[in-house]
């Protein structure tokens, strides 16, 4: 596994000798642009693995992307090689359609100190909920980014993310089915404590919410990758490309359904992947992800 060898997946050819904040985020912000967030493997007949080698060969060699413990195991190594303080920590994501959070840990963070200061660095969460820059680890201040502006508050030990949210512009309307869309103001995002995890203590949760039948990514099939102005997503046979701060403090959502035969080529062009394995699409879960 070489450094150089990731800098090149991700086309990041700024320098890396000082681990400082604006080297981080140069980092981070190719890497959201260059690896999907996807579980396409579930639906190819592949298992995901968190062995290190195999994310890395999966990711950097094969052009692939991953999930939350798949990409953030990743961008701890090479943070950790480049010399930055990094801890993995774990978090329950809420279920807006449940309006609770998850039971168990079921997503993985970093937590990145820098002179003093600890930041949250999150490459793994994808879709229009993925931070462009690492958050200050600081309890009730808006922190604006391109995608929205995301908040921190701390409550007895228990972190919360939220995200305040644009009002969208859907041309198409027909085909959008978002819970809540319009409605929508603010989206808490997920919970997590400042408890150092390691990655072993994720096969468990790797393994169930591959296999669980009413797992998320059992359920939908969805390939996300950040843009320079916004995000695309596939999800089952539904592409969405929001534009961000399109016009007058509002996203722009273009929606269309695509036919079996779009697939491979609108993975190939606008996610740059291309799968080993046939791949069979779907999405059975009423679940929003935007």
């Amino acid at each position: 596994m070489d450094v150089k060898e990731y800098f090149a997946r991700i086309s990041y050819r700024g320098s890396y000798d000082q681990p400082d904040l604006a080297t981080l985020t140069d980092i981070f912000q190719h890497h959201i642009r260059a690896v999907p967030f996807e579980n396409l493997s579930i639906h190819c007949g592949e298992s995901i693995e968190l062995d290190l080698e195999a994310t890395y060969n999966k990711i950097v060699r094969k052009k692939r992307g991953g999930w939350c413990m798949e990409n953030n195991h990743l961008l701890s190594w090479v943070l950790k090689t480049l010399g930055y303080d990094v801890t993995l920590l774990g978090s329950k994501v809420y279920v807006p359609e449940y309006e609770a959070y998850a039971d168990e840990i079921d997503h993985l963070l970093l937590k990145v100190v820098l002179d003093g200061k600890s930041y949250i660095v999150d490459g793994g969460f994808g879709m229009a909920y993925q931070i462009w820059q690492p958050l200050e680890l600081i309890s009730g201040i808006d922190q604006p980014q391109t995608p929205g502006v995301f908040r921190l508050l701390e409550e007895s030990g228990i972190w919360y993310l939220e995200k305040v949210k644009r009002k969208q512009w859907v041309p198409n309307q027909s085909v959008s089915t978002s819970h809540n869309v319009e409605k929508e103001v603010c989206r808490r995002v997920y919970l997590f404590t400042l408890q150092p995890q390691d990655i072993k203590e994720f096969r468990a949760c790797n393994a169930h919410l591959q296999t669980a039948p009413d797992s998320l990514f059992v359920t939908k099939s969805m390939c996300s990758l950040q843009t320079p102005d916004g995000v695309r997503a596939l999800v089952g046979w539904k592409l969405t490309e929001i534009k961000y701060n399109y016009k007058d403090n509002m996203d722009l959502v273009e929606i269309r359904i695509l036919a079996d035969e779009e697939i491979e080529k609108t993975l190939k062009e606008k996610f740059n992947v291309t799968l080993d394995k046939k791949f069979v699409p779907i999405n059975t879960s009423r679940l929003s992800l935007f």
